[in-house]
């Protein structure tokens, strides 16, 4: 089964397989069970989990399981807008409202009239946003961007983050009324390594649909090590880590069985390559470095490199430093590690941190990044 969605970055439309919604453990079914019986009901829900749990397969459940299901089903990724965009992609705009608005435009909000408006990430939407989003739960009419006059919509929100909304409102990062009027129901997608049973559920439909779309005769069995090597796995990128790991195995397979797992393919045979702000291949090549502890610094075969406050360097290497200069270069590595997982969305990396706002930008601003 397949429901149509209007996609997040563009009009185009698309689909989310309902097939890939599978499990059989206890945890799995408790979970459909939560979207089962909220989903007839007419109000917001909030859907909660790590990254790729599935929260938009949950959405498209709710949405086709409720009174709503013929009506559309729109979908934005909050995470992949800049905060300027995503007022006049919820809210639409008028002609002439700024530079380059040639032509009206509607929002995401008057797409989804009369049926349901999945907002990925959510935890990214801006304050001043926010605000606007609740006068739309609350009283049903916004006002596009560059208009006067109210536009009236009938939309169920679905909301999802993978980041504590309770906590980012209890600091300020999240309207705490809306946080209230979108919880009517919060649900929590459990991670992989909880649902007992189902990851080899999961993997054999994956090796299958690979297998088709391969054009293999037969699909391939997995071999007694995989399969211990699949069950034992942590999964921290969950099914979409399932999904791209057993389609890789399926690909590389050169018989009828998968004797071989690569749970990632960023293991090069030719050595590790630098990280950031690590020097370049070449320039490791041509140098050996030696700890000179009176010196506190690297000593290779040409000058004295001292380590400044401001180096990123690699975890192996903090071993080696005084505790002082390991401390600020770990630092220093986990902002710039956070910063880029996050595609430099500052909440986002610091709720991955564990960090407030203020906590992660005054570690920001004492390493100068």
């Amino acid at each position: 089964m397949e429901l149509v969605y209007t996609d997040s970055t563009d009009n185009r439309t698309g689909s989310v397989s309902m097939s890939e919604a599978l499990g059989q453990s206890e945890t799995f079914l408790n979970f459909q069970e939560q979207i089962s019986r909220v989903a007839p009901i007419d109000r917001p829900v909030l859907i909660l989990g790590e990254r790729g749990t599935g929260k938009e397969l949950a959405s498209a459940r709710l949405h086709f399981l409720s009174r709503r299901w013929q009506k559309p089903f729109v979908t934005l990724n909050c995470a992949a807008l800049s905060a300027t965009l995503i007022e006049s992609e919820l809210f639409g705009y008028e002609k002439g409202a700024f530079t380059g608005a040639g032509t009206r435009r509607i929002g995401r909000f008057e797409q989804a009239d009369g049926g349901t408006l999945f907002l990925d990430e959510i935890g990214n939407i801006p304050m001043e946003v926010q605000e606007k989003i609740l006068r739309v739960v609350e009283y049903g009419r916004f006002e596009r961007v560059g208009a006067v006059n109210p536009v009236h919509t009938d939309v169920r929100i679905v909301g999802a983050a993978n980041v504590d909304l309770a906590q980012m409102a209890r600091l300020g990062h999240f309207k705490q009324d809306l946080l209230d009027r979108l919880s009517f129901e919060v649900i929590y997608v459990p991670p992989l390594r909880v649902r007992t049973g189902d990851v080899m559920l999961l993997a054999n439909h994956f090796a299958g649909r690979m297998a088709f779309e391969l054009g293999f005769d037969q699909v391939p069995e997995f071999g007694r090590k995989a399969v211990q090597g699949l069950e034992s796995h942590a999964w921290p990128g969950n099914i979409r880590e399932l999904k791209n790991v057993v389609e890789r195995a399926v690909y590389k397979t050169n018989g009828p069985v998968i004797t071989r797992i690569d749970f990632s393919p960023f293991e090069s045979p030719y050595g590790s390559l630098p990280g950031p702000g690590t020097p370049s291949v070449k320039q490791a090549e041509s140098r050996t470095t030696v700890l000179t502890a009176d010196k506190k610094s690297i000593r290779d075969t040409e000058t004295v490199l001292d380590i400044n406050e401001d180096a990123i360097l690699p975890l192996a290497e903090l071993a080696d430093l005084p505790l002082k200069k390991a401390v600020l270069a770990l630092e220093r590595f986990r902002l710039s590690q956070a910063l880029t997982a996050a595609r430099f969305n500052q909440k986002q990396a610091a709720a991955n941190l564990g960090l407030s706002y203020d906590q992660f930008r005054g570690l920001k601003k004492k390493h100068g990044m």
